[in-house]
């Protein structure tokens, strides 16, 4: 089946908007912002911005559009970022080297990619209707894109944390943030389930990664979630009681890189002697608020938590179980916020999505009978699925759109720059 104009003109409308938010996303970073590389696993925006103008220019432009001129014979080698089908690639650690191309010439690389992506989804095509291959292909770069506009803002967080002296702030502070308040919360309560066969995986209507499926049964027994997300006052609470000093909490690999990174608490945490407890934010440093999520943990310290919380971490079915009848709002990306906050007032389960990346007892692989996709874009999941662990449920960078109770997101058990928090079980 043909794609009609009527969706090749939304797909073109919904291009637009993707790209104009990743724009908007770099628009208050200065050149200089954009061109550093804090850590390894660090990007900078203005490689973001390059790399996902790239993927729509190697896989939908040179094969598809008639006439297509690439924009420079170089930037095929300098923002691939994994692909090897596709060619070799300048080395991910060293990408905060290039001053060249500047953030001008990226925005000039960006303009070009978007007018000729305009003329291939023009209706009608000279060369007939846009075909369904060409429509799937624009919708994963979309959502390869959005992806990118939460490690732009992940990333440059982290770049902005290495000036101490400064602690520049990305955006101002919004008024939603300032008015967040320590007034105290009642301790959470559970939720149960029976357990039982259950289905998981993605059913196939409306875009989904393909790490999502194939959809399949599982057994789970009986289990209980926490309602809300472990806070910030009861993980000064571990703190107080030596968690972070406490051997037999810890796996033995998360031990050691707790006294090998010097972690005594979440990233960005800074403690003053005047002022106490402060969390550096996007909108620079602030004072710790308890009623908030606790974010920038790693898997190893999430897991810590919970067994001294004589809990654990929820495997990712149970998670997955418990947000399927619930609809993927909260606080998302598109408040501005862009920081975890207190949960609302209500009974049942608050947070699922939004705020943090909640961080699973389940290591990231295949689904039973799952087959990464022919070609280069196979590569976009499955050549990563060993010595991770999965994260349910967005953060509060997440673009609104882009989060589903079957997304699976993964991250090394050792890091905790992206927005990672805990929702206990038992």
């Amino acid at each position: 089946m043909t794609v009609t104009p009527t969706l090749a003109s939304d797909l073109l409308v919904g291009y637009q908007s993707v790209r104009s938010y990743t724009d908007a996303l770099a628009d208050p970073l200065s050149s200089e912002d954009q061109c550093i590389q804090s850590m390894p696993d660090v990007s900078p925006t203005k490689w973001h911005r390059a790399h996902v103008t790239w993927f729509f220019e190697t896989f939908l432009l040179k094969p598809r559009l008639k006439g297509y001129r690439e924009y420079h014979p170089a930037f095929g080698f300098l923002f691939n970022s994994y692909y090897e089908a596709v060619g070799e690639r300048h080395p991910r650690p060293e990408r905060g080297n290039l001053s060249r191309p500047s953030c001008e010439e990226v925005a000039a690389y960006r303009a070009h990619v978007d007018q000729a992506m305009a003329e291939l989804l023009a209706v009608p095509m000279d060369d007939g209707p846009l075909d369904d291959a060409t429509a799937e292909l624009v919708v994963l770069g979309l959502n390869h894109e959005q992806q990118h506009q939460e490690l732009l803002l992940m990333d440059i967080k982290h770049v902005l944390s290495t000036n101490r002296a400064m602690w520049p702030a990305y955006h101002d502070l919004p008024p939603t943030l300032a008015a967040s308040s320590d007034n105290g919360q009642p301790a959470a309560d559970w939720t149960s389930f029976d357990g039982g066969e259950v289905w998981v995986g993605h059913d196939g209507d409306g875009f989904a990664f393909d790490n999502e499926s194939p959809r399949h049964r599982t057994i789970l027994p009986p289990y209980r979630l926490a309602n809300r997300l472990v806070t910030c006052r009861q993980w000064l609470e571990f703190i107080a009681d030596g968690g972070y000093d406490t051997p037999t909490l810890w796996l033995s690999d998360g031990w050691h890189q707790r006294l090998e990174n010097g972690w005594d608490a979440p990233s960005y945490w800074d403690f003053h002697s005047d002022d106490g407890w402060r969390v550096f934010t996007l909108h620079g440093l602030q004072p710790l608020s308890l009623d908030e999520p606790v974010c920038h943990l790693s898997y190893y310290e999430a897991d810590a938590f919970a067994r001294w919380a004589g809990a654990r971490l929820p495997t990712e079915a149970e998670w997955e179980h418990a947000a399927a009848e619930q609809r993927p709002e909260g606080n998302l990306g598109d408040q501005g916020r862009w920081h975890p906050a207190a949960a609302p007032p209500g009974n049942g389960l608050r947070q699922l999505f939004g705020d943090v990346w909640e961080w699973t007892s389940s290591p990231y692989g295949s689904y039973p009978g799952f087959r990464p996709a022919p070609g280069a874009v196979g590569e976009y999941n499955g050549k990563f699925m060993v010595n991770q662990f999965v994260l349910r449920g967005g953060a509060c960078v997440t673009p609104p759109g882009h989060i589903r109770a079957t997304y699976r997101n993964f991250f090394h058990p050792h890091t905790r720059w992206h927005f990672s928090g805990v929702r206990l079980a038992q």
